[in-house]
């Protein structure tokens, strides 16, 4: 591909999702929604569309496409990053601010921004493989999160028990675990529910990504802490690389890799500030880590994605 077809390309990608994102900090400054909306709208994508659009993207797919050597090894390098971003925080960070930074250096927003990137460059596939990838980090997440948090801040529900509970009634692990035997199996759904179900689930990637622009600030940007924006570029370049290297040396390419990129490129999650919170931990920290990557990615995964089209790798 010529230069600017290859430029063009990558703006295709990451445009729509990112100019959703600034459409929310817009909507935020005018006054059209405001924190009850957007707490609102999150807990309604959460719990209903997005579950709703990672089903039917499943049920829909060829799951003879889907790489179980990819999400295992999309898996398995997360819970490395984990480690590596605890080795730096001994290294680098106080003693009370190690939880928060290992956090927001490893943990994605895979379930909203990931899979809204990897449906824009992918369509369905994307959405497929996403969903079940989105699906299946999230235990990861969720249990090494509780855990650093944890050694950091007793206060915080770290048992295994109070663990294992919330996995089981996070809609998105219900969802994909319920997709599978169905798409496995071909179990039919009637036309008039799958229709209405595309039309609740289509909801959530521009909802969600509006509920994270109303919930940035620039001033936070302006603000952020040395350690904030070191955990940033942990996420947004430094994990992004080293996964990305990993998989090329096993040989992965085009979609596979795409996919694999957008995913380990993607912000820190929001939701690490709700663990943070609940941890009693460094909140502002924890916010100022999620604004920071989350206008940093929009350039790092913007320019990813054109280096890695430029080569003929994706």
């Amino acid at each position: 591909m010529a230069l600017l077809d290859v430029f063009l390309h990558t703006l295709d990608v990451t445009l729509p999702v990112f100019a959703m994102v600034f459409l929310g900090i817009a909507l935020k400054r005018i006054g059209w929604i405001d924190a009850h909306f957007i707490s609102t709208a999150s807990m309604l994508v959460f719990k209903a569309t997005m579950p709703t659009l990672l089903f039917l993207s499943i049920i829909k797919a060829d799951l003879d496409m889907i790489q179980p050597d990819l999400i295992g090894y999309f898996l398995g390098y997360s819970t490395l990053s984990f480690f590596l971003a605890w080795g730096w925080a001994l290294w680098r960070c106080p003693v009370e601010e190690r939880g928060v930074f290992t956090q927001g250096a490893f943990r994605g927003n895979c379930g909203i921004v990931g899979l809204a990137l990897a449906a824009s460059m992918y369509g369905n596939y994307g959405l497929s493989l996403g969903g079940i990838m989105a699906g299946a980090i999230i235990v990861i997440y969720n249990i090494l999160s509780a855990i650093v948090l944890a050694i950091y801040s007793p206060s915080i529900q770290s048992d295994i028990g109070s663990i294992l509970r919330n996995l089981a009634r996070n809609p998105l692990i219900l969802c994909v675990l319920l997709a599978i035997p169905v798409a496995y199996w071909q179990v039919p759904l009637p036309s008039w529910l799958m229709t209405s179900g595309e039309y609740f689930g289509s909801m959530s990637l521009p909802l969600a990504l509006i509920c994270i622009g109303g919930t940035l600030s620039i001033r936070s940007v302006k603000a952020g802490s040395r350690l904030a924006i070191d955990a940033s570029l942990w996420k947004t370049v430094w994990l992004p690389a080293l996964g990305v290297s990993g998989a090329l040396m096993l040989g992965y390419r085009d979609a596979a890799l795409g996919t694999l990129f957008l995913f380990l490129a993607s912000p820190t999650a929001a939701v690490s500030f709700v663990m943070a919170k609940a941890a009693n931990a460094n909140t502002k920290l924890a916010a100022n880590i999620i604004v920071v990557s989350t206008f940093s990615c929009m350039l790092t995964v913007s320019l990813g994605v054109f280096l890695l089209t430029l080569s003929g790798l994706i």
